[in-house]
C-alpha cells in the first residue's frame, strides 16, 4: 500500500507524534507508524479515533475507504439481492402497494403471489385508482405456445394458465377497472413497478416464479437501471392485447 501523506500530514500539522496519536488511539506507536508509512487500514473505531484526534473528517484521511463504501455508479439503484423471490421481506410488497401514489404497474407473468401475500389487494388497488394511480396489470398470454412449453417445463399442477385465470378474477373484484394486457413476451422476467421503486425477478431454468433471482431498486437519476426496466414494461404494454374482464 502506498504511504499515507495525508494523514502524515495532518499529524504535522496537529503537532503531534506518532506516539502521541497512538497514545490517543489506544494503540501501539509501530501500528500509527504502518499506518502512515505503508498505508495500512485501521479498524473503523481507530479511523473514527485518528479523526477526531487531529481535528479531520475521515473521508480526508481515507478518501479511498469512502469512494470504496459509497455507491457512486449504476449499482446505487440496488436496495437488494435476492437469490430466490421467496426470500423477499414478506411485508415488502404491500408496503410498496401502500406507499406508491402515481403508478403500480405489475409485470409478472401471473402476479398470482400478490393475491396471497397482501391482504384485500383489489379493494387497495381500486383505492389507487381512485385517488389517481395508473395501476396496470401485464399478465402471461394464457393461450400462447409460450405458456404452454413453460408449463411443461415448470411440471406443476398449479399452471400458468390457473395461476393467471386467478389473478383475473382477483382483478374482477376491484371496485375499479384495472386495465390488463397480455403478452408472451416476459415468461422469463417479471417487473412490478411502484412510483420510483421495481422489484424485478429472473426466472432461472425450471424453477417456479418464487426462485426466480430478484432485485429490488429505486430509482436514483435519470437513465438508470430502474428507467431501462420502465422503458421495457412500456414497450411490453405498448404491444399486448387488451385482456376482457371475466
Amino acid at each position: 500500500m502506498p504511504r499515507n501523506e495525508a494523514l502524515r500530514e495532518a499529524l504535522t500539522v496537529a503537532g503531534l507524534t506518532v506516539t502521541d496519536l497512538a497514545a490517543k488511539c489506544d494503540v501501539d506507536a509501530k501500528t500509527v507508524e504502518r499506518w502512515i508509512s505503508r498505508g495500512r487500514l485501521p479498524h473503523p473505531r481507530s479511523r473514527v479515533r485518528v479523526a477526531s484526534a487531529l481535528g479531520k473528517d475521515v473521508d480526508v484521511l481515507w478518501p479511498d475507504v469512502v469512494r470504496r463504501a459509497v455507491k457512486l455508479g449504476a449499482d446505487r439503484e440496488i436496495v437488494g439481492v435476492y437469490p430466490r423471490r421467496s426470500e423477499l421481506p414478506r411485508p415488502l410488497f404491500g408496503e410498496l402497494i401502500g406507499q406508491a401514489r402515481k403508478r403500480l404497474w405489475f409485470g409478472g407473468y401471473t402476479s398470482y403471489f400478490v393475491w396471497l401475500e397482501v391482504p384485500n389487494a383489489a379493494v387497495t388497488l381500486g383505492t389507487k385508482v381512485r385517488e389517481g394511480a395508473d395501476v396496470r396489470f401485464l399478465l402471461g398470454d394464457p393461450a400462447s405456445s409460450v405458456t404452454t412449453g413453460r408449463e411443461r417445463i415448470e411440471g406443476t399442477p398449479l399452471t400458468l394458465a390457473t395461476r393467471i385465470a386467478t389473478t383475473q378474477a382477483e382483478i374482477a373484484k376491484s371496485p375499479e377497472d384495472l386495465p390488463t394486457r397480455l403478452t408472451d413476451r416476459h415468461v422469463a422476467m417479471s417487473v412490478w413497478i411502484f412510483d420510483n421503486e421495481a422489484i424485478v425477478a429472473t426466472h432461472i431454468g425450471a424453477g417456479l416464479g418464487q426462485d426466480s433471482v430478484t432485485l429490488h431498486l429505486r430509482r436514483r437519476g435519470a437513465g438508470g437501471a430502474f428507467d431501462r426496466y420502465v422503458e421495457h414494461f412500456e414497450a411490453l404494454w405498448t404491444d399486448a392485447q387488451v385482456a376482457d374482464r371475466p
